[in-house]
Protein backbone atom coordinates (compact mmCIF):
# COMPACT_ATOMS: atom_id res chain seq x y z
CA UNK A 1 0.00 0.00 0.00
CA UNK A 2 1.49 3.66 -1.22
CA UNK A 3 1.31 6.31 0.99
CA UNK A 4 -2.07 7.65 -0.01
CA UNK A 5 -3.95 4.06 0.84
CA UNK A 6 -3.73 3.07 -2.85
CA UNK A 7 -3.26 -0.96 -3.32
CA UNK A 8 -0.38 -0.48 -5.22
CA UNK A 9 2.53 2.37 -5.14
CA UNK A 10 5.55 3.14 -7.62
CA UNK A 11 7.92 1.32 -5.26
CA UNK A 12 5.69 -1.74 -5.51
CA UNK A 13 5.74 -1.82 -9.56
CA UNK A 14 9.62 -0.81 -9.56
CA UNK A 15 10.64 -4.07 -7.08
CA UNK A 16 8.13 -6.29 -9.58
CA UNK A 17 10.55 -4.91 -12.40
CA UNK A 18 13.20 -6.15 -10.53
CA UNK A 19 11.82 -9.63 -10.10
CA UNK A 20 10.85 -10.03 -13.52
CA UNK A 21 14.40 -9.34 -14.99
CA UNK A 22 15.54 -11.98 -17.48
CA UNK A 23 12.01 -13.32 -17.74
CA UNK A 24 10.36 -10.71 -19.88
CA UNK A 25 10.42 -10.24 -24.12
CA UNK A 26 11.44 -6.72 -24.30
CA UNK A 27 8.48 -5.69 -26.20
CA UNK A 28 9.64 -1.93 -27.74
CA UNK A 29 7.85 0.27 -29.35
CA UNK A 30 6.73 0.39 -32.94
CA UNK A 31 5.38 2.99 -34.77
CA UNK A 32 3.36 3.10 -37.93
CA UNK A 33 3.88 6.21 -40.65
CA UNK A 34 0.81 5.19 -42.31
CA UNK A 35 -1.52 5.63 -38.77
CA UNK A 36 0.75 8.82 -38.10
CA UNK A 37 -0.32 10.86 -41.06
CA UNK A 38 -4.05 9.48 -40.61
CA UNK A 39 -4.24 10.91 -37.23
CA UNK A 40 -1.99 13.43 -37.73
CA UNK A 41 0.27 12.29 -34.20
CA UNK A 42 3.07 10.17 -33.26
CA UNK A 43 1.65 7.30 -32.34
CA UNK A 44 3.70 4.29 -30.27
CA UNK A 45 2.59 1.27 -29.68
CA UNK A 46 3.61 -1.17 -27.40
CA UNK A 47 3.28 -5.09 -28.91
CA UNK A 48 2.78 -6.91 -25.46
CA UNK A 49 0.79 -9.15 -28.31
CA UNK A 50 4.78 -10.52 -28.54
CA UNK A 51 5.28 -10.70 -24.64
CA UNK A 52 5.78 -14.05 -23.40
CA UNK A 53 2.49 -16.35 -23.37
CA UNK A 54 0.86 -13.98 -26.22
CA UNK A 55 0.15 -11.47 -23.55
CA UNK A 56 1.22 -8.73 -20.82
CA UNK A 57 -0.26 -11.16 -18.32
CA UNK A 58 2.95 -13.32 -17.73
CA UNK A 59 4.00 -10.11 -15.59
CA UNK A 60 1.44 -9.97 -12.53
CA UNK A 61 1.14 -13.65 -12.92
CA UNK A 62 4.91 -14.18 -12.37
CA UNK A 63 5.50 -11.35 -9.73
CA UNK A 64 2.27 -12.79 -7.80
CA UNK A 65 4.28 -16.36 -8.06
CA UNK A 66 7.71 -16.03 -7.45
CA UNK A 67 6.42 -14.83 -4.24
CA UNK A 68 4.79 -17.64 -2.83
CA UNK A 69 6.09 -19.35 0.46
CA UNK A 70 7.24 -23.08 -0.01
CA UNK A 71 4.02 -23.33 1.71
CA UNK A 72 2.30 -22.18 -0.71
CA UNK A 73 4.03 -23.74 -3.68
CA UNK A 74 2.97 -27.06 -2.14
CA UNK A 75 -0.72 -26.25 -2.22
CA UNK A 76 -0.76 -25.19 -5.97
CA UNK A 77 -2.30 -22.39 -7.72
CA UNK A 78 -5.93 -22.01 -8.80
CA UNK A 79 -7.35 -19.24 -11.16
CA UNK A 80 -10.12 -18.19 -13.19
CA UNK A 81 -9.38 -16.96 -16.57
CA UNK A 82 -10.82 -16.49 -20.27
CA UNK A 83 -6.97 -17.47 -21.51
CA UNK A 84 -4.67 -14.57 -20.78
CA UNK A 85 -4.33 -14.81 -16.96
CA UNK A 86 -4.54 -18.58 -17.80
CA UNK A 87 -1.41 -18.94 -19.82
CA UNK A 88 0.15 -16.40 -17.69
CA UNK A 89 -0.58 -18.18 -14.36
CA UNK A 90 0.12 -21.76 -16.00
CA UNK A 91 3.54 -20.87 -17.81
CA UNK A 92 5.01 -19.01 -14.34
CA UNK A 93 3.66 -22.18 -12.27
CA UNK A 94 5.37 -24.65 -14.47
CA UNK A 95 8.53 -22.41 -14.34
CA UNK A 96 8.19 -23.10 -10.51
CA UNK A 97 6.98 -26.35 -10.37
CA UNK A 98 3.91 -25.64 -9.14
CA UNK A 99 0.54 -27.56 -9.72
CA UNK A 100 -2.02 -25.21 -11.06
CA UNK A 101 -5.93 -25.59 -11.92
CA UNK A 102 -7.09 -23.04 -14.37
CA UNK A 103 -11.20 -22.71 -14.35
CA UNK A 104 -12.07 -21.39 -17.78
CA UNK A 105 -15.29 -20.54 -19.69
CA UNK A 106 -16.61 -22.82 -22.43
CA UNK A 107 -16.47 -20.93 -25.13
CA UNK A 108 -12.66 -19.58 -24.67
CA UNK A 109 -10.46 -19.59 -27.66
CA UNK A 110 -9.19 -23.08 -28.75
CA UNK A 111 -5.65 -21.58 -28.99
CA UNK A 112 -5.97 -20.50 -25.09
CA UNK A 113 -7.11 -23.32 -24.01
CA UNK A 114 -4.55 -25.23 -25.93
CA UNK A 115 -1.64 -23.16 -24.59
CA UNK A 116 -3.05 -23.09 -20.73
CA UNK A 117 -2.84 -27.18 -21.19
CA UNK A 118 0.55 -26.93 -23.22
CA UNK A 119 2.23 -25.42 -19.75
CA UNK A 120 0.54 -28.15 -17.87
CA UNK A 121 -2.15 -26.35 -15.84
CA UNK A 122 -5.72 -28.82 -15.63
CA UNK A 123 -8.35 -26.74 -17.26
CA UNK A 124 -12.05 -26.79 -15.55
CA UNK A 125 -14.52 -25.18 -17.82
CA UNK A 126 -17.89 -23.34 -16.59
CA UNK A 127 -20.42 -21.37 -18.63
CA UNK A 128 -19.59 -17.50 -18.41
CA UNK A 129 -23.71 -16.41 -19.02
CA UNK A 130 -24.86 -18.47 -16.18
CA UNK A 131 -22.23 -19.84 -13.59
CA UNK A 132 -19.83 -17.74 -11.41
CA UNK A 133 -16.29 -19.17 -11.71
CA UNK A 134 -15.80 -17.43 -8.20
CA UNK A 135 -18.38 -20.18 -7.14
CA UNK A 136 -16.45 -22.82 -9.18
CA UNK A 137 -13.38 -21.87 -7.59
CA UNK A 138 -14.66 -22.41 -4.10
CA UNK A 139 -13.98 -26.06 -4.14
CA UNK A 140 -10.41 -26.13 -4.96
CA UNK A 141 -9.67 -23.59 -2.24
CA UNK A 142 -11.70 -24.80 0.26
CA UNK A 143 -11.04 -28.60 0.44
CA UNK A 144 -8.16 -28.20 -1.68
CA UNK A 145 -6.68 -25.43 -0.03
CA UNK A 146 -5.19 -24.40 -3.34
CA UNK A 147 -3.77 -20.66 -3.30
CA UNK A 148 -6.19 -18.72 -5.60
CA UNK A 149 -4.31 -16.16 -8.15
CA UNK A 150 -7.09 -13.88 -9.57
CA UNK A 151 -6.99 -12.10 -12.56
CA UNK A 152 -6.89 -8.26 -11.53
CA UNK A 153 -7.98 -7.53 -8.29
CA UNK A 154 -4.33 -8.21 -6.54
CA UNK A 155 -1.52 -6.02 -5.67
CA UNK A 156 1.30 -8.11 -7.15
CA UNK A 157 -0.38 -8.77 -10.14
CA UNK A 158 -1.34 -5.27 -10.18
CA UNK A 159 2.47 -3.93 -9.78
CA UNK A 160 3.14 -6.98 -12.45
CA UNK A 161 0.62 -5.30 -15.24
CA UNK A 162 2.61 -2.11 -13.68
CA UNK A 163 5.81 -2.39 -15.27
CA UNK A 164 4.99 -1.31 -19.02
CA UNK A 165 4.57 2.14 -17.74
CA UNK A 166 7.73 2.09 -16.23
CA UNK A 167 8.76 0.57 -19.93
CA UNK A 168 6.84 3.05 -22.08
CA UNK A 169 8.05 5.87 -20.10
CA UNK A 170 11.56 5.19 -19.95
CA UNK A 171 11.60 4.39 -23.91
CA UNK A 172 9.48 7.21 -24.64
CA UNK A 173 12.28 9.74 -22.73
CA UNK A 174 14.89 7.53 -24.66
CA UNK A 175 13.72 9.09 -27.87
CA UNK A 176 13.36 12.22 -26.33
CA UNK A 177 9.34 12.44 -26.16
CA UNK A 178 6.70 13.16 -23.98
CA UNK A 179 3.28 11.16 -24.00
CA UNK A 180 0.47 13.44 -24.29
CA UNK A 181 -1.87 10.83 -24.23
CA UNK A 182 -1.82 6.95 -22.95
CA UNK A 183 -4.92 4.42 -23.88
CA UNK A 184 -5.19 1.25 -22.79
CA UNK A 185 -7.75 -1.97 -22.62
CA UNK A 186 -9.60 -2.17 -19.75
CA UNK A 187 -11.54 -5.65 -18.12
CA UNK A 188 -11.20 -5.60 -14.50
CA UNK A 189 -8.90 -2.61 -14.36
CA UNK A 190 -5.50 -4.98 -13.18
CA UNK A 191 -3.17 -3.67 -16.62
CA UNK A 192 -4.30 0.25 -16.44
CA UNK A 193 -4.42 0.41 -12.78
CA UNK A 194 -0.67 -0.97 -12.65
CA UNK A 195 0.42 1.12 -15.54
CA UNK A 196 -0.96 4.11 -14.23
CA UNK A 197 0.86 4.08 -11.05
CA UNK A 198 4.00 3.84 -13.22
CA UNK A 199 3.26 6.45 -15.82
CA UNK A 200 1.61 9.09 -13.00
CA UNK A 201 5.25 8.61 -11.47
CA UNK A 202 7.57 9.48 -14.62
CA UNK A 203 5.43 11.36 -16.39
CA UNK A 204 2.07 13.01 -14.09
CA UNK A 205 1.11 15.16 -17.43
CA UNK A 206 0.33 11.91 -19.35
CA UNK A 207 -3.43 11.90 -19.82
CA UNK A 208 -4.33 7.93 -19.59
CA UNK A 209 -7.65 6.64 -21.19
CA UNK A 210 -9.28 2.96 -20.03
CA UNK A 211 -10.98 1.58 -22.98
CA UNK A 212 -13.55 -1.34 -23.08
CA UNK A 213 -16.25 -2.66 -25.63
CA UNK A 214 -19.43 -1.36 -25.93
CA UNK A 215 -22.11 -2.82 -22.74
CA UNK A 216 -19.00 -3.65 -21.03
CA UNK A 217 -17.91 -0.80 -20.15
CA UNK A 218 -18.04 -0.74 -16.48
CA UNK A 219 -15.24 1.18 -16.29
CA UNK A 220 -16.19 4.15 -18.24
CA UNK A 221 -19.35 4.66 -16.34
CA UNK A 222 -17.96 3.73 -13.19
CA UNK A 223 -15.63 6.82 -13.42
CA UNK A 224 -18.70 9.27 -14.34
CA UNK A 225 -20.68 8.06 -11.65
CA UNK A 226 -17.78 8.21 -9.03
CA UNK A 227 -18.37 4.26 -7.70
CA UNK A 228 -18.14 1.21 -8.77
CA UNK A 229 -21.08 0.12 -11.22
CA UNK A 230 -22.03 -3.26 -12.46
CA UNK A 231 -22.37 -4.10 -16.51
CA UNK A 232 -25.91 -5.22 -17.96
CA UNK A 233 -26.00 -9.40 -18.18
CA UNK A 234 -27.19 -10.51 -21.82
CA UNK A 235 -24.62 -8.78 -23.88
CA UNK A 236 -21.94 -10.29 -25.60
CA UNK A 237 -18.68 -9.30 -27.30
CA UNK A 238 -15.71 -10.45 -29.74
CA UNK A 239 -13.54 -9.00 -26.83
CA UNK A 240 -13.68 -12.46 -24.56
CA UNK A 241 -10.44 -11.40 -23.17
CA UNK A 242 -11.76 -8.01 -21.11
CA UNK A 243 -15.40 -8.68 -20.51
CA UNK A 244 -15.55 -8.26 -16.64
CA UNK A 245 -18.97 -7.40 -14.99
CA UNK A 246 -17.42 -4.54 -12.94
CA UNK A 247 -13.81 -3.25 -11.97
CA UNK A 248 -12.18 -4.24 -9.21
CA UNK A 249 -12.08 -3.05 -5.19
CA UNK A 250 -8.54 -2.69 -5.49
CA UNK A 251 -8.07 -1.41 -8.96
CA UNK A 252 -10.73 1.33 -8.88
CA UNK A 253 -9.58 3.71 -6.60
CA UNK A 254 -6.41 4.11 -8.26
CA UNK A 255 -8.13 4.59 -11.73
CA UNK A 256 -10.73 6.79 -10.37
CA UNK A 257 -7.58 9.00 -9.12
CA UNK A 258 -5.41 8.34 -12.56
CA UNK A 259 -7.32 8.37 -15.32
CA UNK A 260 -8.68 10.84 -17.54
CA UNK A 261 -11.56 8.33 -18.60
CA UNK A 262 -12.95 5.92 -20.40
CA UNK A 263 -13.82 4.87 -23.91
CA UNK A 264 -16.07 2.67 -24.98
CA UNK A 265 -15.97 0.92 -28.35
CA UNK A 266 -17.74 -1.33 -30.90
CA UNK A 267 -16.92 -4.43 -32.20
CA UNK A 268 -17.34 -3.39 -35.49
CA UNK A 269 -14.65 -0.75 -34.66
CA UNK A 270 -12.40 -3.66 -32.90
CA UNK A 271 -12.22 -5.34 -36.38
CA UNK A 272 -11.06 -2.21 -37.85
CA UNK A 273 -8.54 -1.89 -35.49
CA UNK A 274 -7.16 -5.41 -35.82
CA UNK A 275 -7.12 -5.20 -39.77
CA UNK A 276 -5.35 -1.94 -38.82
CA UNK A 277 -2.90 -3.75 -36.84
CA UNK A 278 -2.61 -6.60 -39.33
CA UNK A 279 -1.53 -4.17 -42.28
CA UNK A 280 0.34 -1.35 -40.78
CA UNK A 281 2.12 -3.03 -37.67
CA UNK A 282 2.00 -6.54 -39.05
CA UNK A 283 0.66 -8.04 -36.20
CA UNK A 284 -1.87 -10.42 -35.24
CA UNK A 285 -4.16 -8.98 -32.77
CA UNK A 286 -6.29 -9.90 -30.44
CA UNK A 287 -10.06 -8.38 -30.33
CA UNK A 288 -10.00 -7.26 -26.53
CA UNK A 289 -6.10 -6.81 -26.86
CA UNK A 290 -6.78 -4.54 -29.78
CA UNK A 291 -9.71 -2.12 -28.36
CA UNK A 292 -7.29 1.06 -27.33
CA UNK A 293 -6.32 1.24 -31.19
CA UNK A 294 -10.10 1.26 -31.94
CA UNK A 295 -10.50 4.18 -29.57
CA UNK A 296 -8.11 6.51 -31.86
CA UNK A 297 -10.59 6.18 -34.46
CA UNK A 298 -13.60 7.00 -32.33
CA UNK A 299 -12.04 10.51 -31.94
CA UNK A 300 -13.17 11.29 -28.63
CA UNK A 301 -10.01 12.59 -27.61
CA UNK A 302 -8.04 14.52 -29.76
CA UNK A 303 -4.90 13.80 -30.59
CA UNK A 304 -3.92 15.65 -33.40
CA UNK A 305 -0.37 17.12 -33.30
CA UNK A 306 0.13 14.84 -30.31
CA UNK A 307 2.30 12.08 -28.71
CA UNK A 308 0.14 8.95 -28.13
CA UNK A 309 0.62 5.78 -26.89
CA UNK A 310 -1.18 2.76 -27.40
CA UNK A 311 -1.04 -0.67 -25.64
CA UNK A 312 -1.95 -3.78 -27.46
CA UNK A 313 -2.05 -6.20 -24.42
CA UNK A 314 -2.54 -9.83 -26.14
CA UNK A 315 -2.25 -11.73 -29.74
CA UNK A 316 -3.91 -14.82 -28.58
CA UNK A 317 -6.99 -15.42 -30.78
CA UNK A 318 -7.78 -18.77 -32.77
CA UNK A 319 -6.57 -18.23 -36.50
CA UNK A 320 -9.63 -19.56 -38.13
CA UNK A 321 -11.71 -16.91 -36.67
CA UNK A 322 -9.10 -14.25 -36.88
CA UNK A 323 -9.27 -14.49 -40.73
CA UNK A 324 -13.18 -13.58 -40.66
CA UNK A 325 -12.79 -11.08 -38.17
CA UNK A 326 -10.27 -9.28 -40.18
CA UNK A 327 -11.97 -9.70 -43.86
CA UNK A 328 -13.41 -6.33 -44.96
CA UNK A 329 -17.33 -5.90 -44.25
Amino acid sequence: MDSQGFAVGIADVEAAATRLEGQLVRTRLIESEALNARYDARILFKPECLQRTGSFKFRGAYNRISQFTPKERERGIVAFSSGNHAQGVASSARLFGIKAVIIMPSDAPQTKIANTRSYGAEVVFFDRYSESREAVAVPYIEERGMVLVPPYDDPSIMAGQGTIGLELIAEAGERGLTLDELFVPSGGGGLISGISVAVKAGSPQTRIWGVEPENFDDLRRSLIAGERVTNETGHRSICDAILTPQPGVLTFPINKHNLAGGIAVSDSAVRAAMRDAANHLKLIVEPGGCVALAALAAGEVDIRGKTVAVVLSGGNVDLDIYGGLIAAA
